[in-house]
């Protein structure tokens, strides 16, 4: 078991490794998080190893860590030298990465055109200048494969704080002060939550993080987990003294084996150190932790259901009351908190509730970590306090929409969210502001659209999800979405009435009204959203059979111009189906009855004859 004294001298020892101005050192880091993997980051990983030994140079530390934050650029590294210069190498290939290590690092002259930008280090660009990390503090910087790492970052010492020198009602007491809300989309106030478990007696309670994460575009608990794991051990562990629980359990997606790999790494070193386990720091507080996979299944996310999955029963939910901190996990009371949440509290034990108090607004403390994607310039993880203004995170982080278009939308909290049109660009982006548009805050997913986007076929895409994903077990949502869509389906292929708009609203509020579950409570949210802000296109899809952002294919035709038709015959060689006919040097034509809408002579043709309409 590690004393005081020893993470100290962990924390005295790894800081001055991590901080090379003190030891004159050259340290690199490179992005091994799963999308800077995919994008080939191991081979470039290995090549910096392999031509830093063959050089034998003694003062190069070749590293990794989690996700830097900036998706567009991966793979890629950086380099932090002994003068406090820092050097964001992007979009790596082996050959190049070798190529840095000749000429930056032995030579001393930074090769610019593979770097961020003009800037060259990711900390100076606007991306992010603008953000404030409180949970991605460690994320793109330590290695989160080791434990001594995240103890030279202050790691453990919250736990050991607590455990030594506060009681279970202090933690509640600061947890609430600081205004800490959950961020897996609901916004519960977390030390009510911790309060309310705490009160209730039994032989045992329970500490559930809810690490499935299931909306399309969102990867923000996944890169906490992939980049910082000890945060959350950390976090689970202080909640469990907090309520007196001495068992937690992690629920993760089987899709993430990076993170998984990572947890069950930072589980066995915790454990080694002593910080799971018995008698933790010497006093009688005994906790451990678990990992369940999840198997896919996005109604998992919601509470009742994760618990059951748990159990190793159907994930189906439960009515609720009782809610689980009353009666959770095996009946016992339960707290419940997603990877975010959990990784504020060591931040928040250490700083303290006035701290984080003020960031934020009134209502909504903190930072809220956002998956930016989409119609933008610059896609990745961005961490900003809320009540951050929509516009500041599009135009100025996001570097705003790419080809010259016009911001149309964004899309916040996934299935269960809501489209937020360009006159609310301004809306400072917390919980209650979110809500009174028709929208949510949501987990953190946050996709920008542009004008080519038909807000019709976005609520489809959304019930198309939702329908899949419904468990089943109640009526309005099983049934009701599956209407939803039919309904959706019929307005895209020029098959609608203005009398089924009236029942798909209808039928919308019923859903909210009579599911069991938050998933079918906001499975309507899309659809709703969109009528409210964007009605003209659902009449134009209806009265005049048209898609303005030529999205729905039954409402788009192909024609060919005949004053710019050489007819060179590209078009026809192309299509698939013999749509296209006409004679060399002649204007072609299309014939709409075959034509099946694929877009290949649009993207053949070289003189813009083909326009679509």
């Amino acid at each position: 078991m590690k004393s005081l004294e020893e993470m100290k001298a962990i924390r005295k020892k790894i800081s001055s490794d991590i901080n090379v101005s003190e030891k004159g050192t050259i340290r690199i880091i490179t992005g091994m998080a799963t999308c800077g993997i995919a994008a080939g980051a191991g081979a470039i990983f290995n090549k910096l190893k392999e031509t830093v030994k063959s050089q034998n140079l003694k003062n190069v530390s070749v590293g990794q860590t989690g996700c830097i934050g900036v998706c567009q650029f991966e793979p890629l590294f950086e380099v932090f030298m002994p003068d406090g210069t820092r050097t964001t190498y992007v979009k790596m290939t082996p050959e190049k990465a070798e190529e840095v290590i000749k000429k930056h690092i032995i030579e001393g002259k930074v090769i610019d055109e593979y770097t961020i930008g003009s800037e060259k280090a990711l900390d100076q660009t606007e991306f992010y200048k603008k953000q404030k990390r409180i949970v991605l503090r460690n994320c793109g910087f330590i290695d989160p494969e080791s434990i001594d790492e995240y103890i030279a970052m202050d790691g453990y010492f919250a736990l050991n704080k607590v455990l030594t020198e506060m009681k279970p009602e202090d933690i509640i007491k600061i947890i609430k002060s600081s205004g800490l809300r959950g961020r897996g989309g609901g916004g519960f106030p977390t030390g009510i939550k911790w309060e309310l478990a705490s009160k209730n007696e039994a032989d045992q309670k329970y500490v559930c993080c809810n690490a499935d994460e299931g909306d399309p575009g969102a990867f923000m608990d996944r890169s906490i987990l992939e980049g910082d794991p000890h945060s959350v051990l950390e976090a689970m562990t202080i909640a469990g003294y907090a309520i007196g629980s001495t068992k937690g359990y992690i629920y993760v997606r089987a899709e993430y084996p990076v993170a998984v790999k990572r947890l069950k790494m930072a589980i066995d070193q915790a454990r080694e150190y002593g910080f799971l386990g018995n008698n933790i720091f010497g006093i009688n507080f005994n906790f451990d932790i678990e990992l369940r996979l999840g198997a896919g299944a996005f109604v998992c996310g919601e509470e009742t259901a994760l618990l059951t999955s748990i159990e190793g029963k159907r994930g189906e939910p439960r009515p609720r009351p009782p809610f689980p901190a009353v009666r959770g996990l095996f009946g016992k009371p339960t707290i419940l908190n997603n990877v975010e949440t959990f990784a504020n509290v060591p931040q928040i034990i250490l700083k303290g509730s006035d701290w984080f108090n003020s960031i934020g607004t009134e209502k909504s403390k903190g930072t809220k970590v956002f998956a930016l994607g989409g119609k933008i310039n610059r896609t990745g993880l961005v961490e900003v306090p809320i009540g951050t203004p929509l516009r500041e995170i599009v135009e100025d982080i996001g570097g705003g929409i790419p080809n010259n278009k016009k911001f149309k939308a964004a899309q916040t909290g996934g299935p269960s969210g809501g489209c937020i049109p360009a006159k609310y660009l301004d809306i400072p982006m917390d919980y209650d502001n979110l809500t009174a548009i028709g929208s949510m805050m949501g987990s953190g997913g946050l996709i920008i659209m542009d004008e080519t986007n038909c807000m019709v076929d976005i609520a489809k895409f959304f019930l198309d999800f939702t329908v899949d994903e419904s468990c089943g077990k109640c009526t309005p949502c099983r049934i009701g979405t599956k209407r939803l869509f039919e309904m959706l389906t019929d307005i895209t292929s020029g098959n609608a009435t203005m009398e089924e708009l009236s029942k798909l609203e209808d039928l919308c509020h019923y859903i909210k009204q009579n599911s069991l579950c938050g998933l079918g409570q906001t499975a309507p949210n899309p659809v709703l959203s969109t009528i409210k802000y964007f009605r003209p296109e659902y009449e134009e899809h209806i009265l005049n059979h048209k898609c303005r952002a030529g999205v729905c294919k039954n409402l788009v035709q192909y024609r060919i111009l005949e004053d710019k038709c050489v007819g060179c015959s590209a078009c026809s060689r192309i299509c698939p189906v013999g749509a296209i006919s006409g004679e060399l040097k002649h204007p072609f034509k299309i014939d709409p009855q075959k034509c099946i809408k694929c877009g290949e002579c649009m993207k053949t043709c070289k003189f813009s004859a083909i326009v679509k309409e």
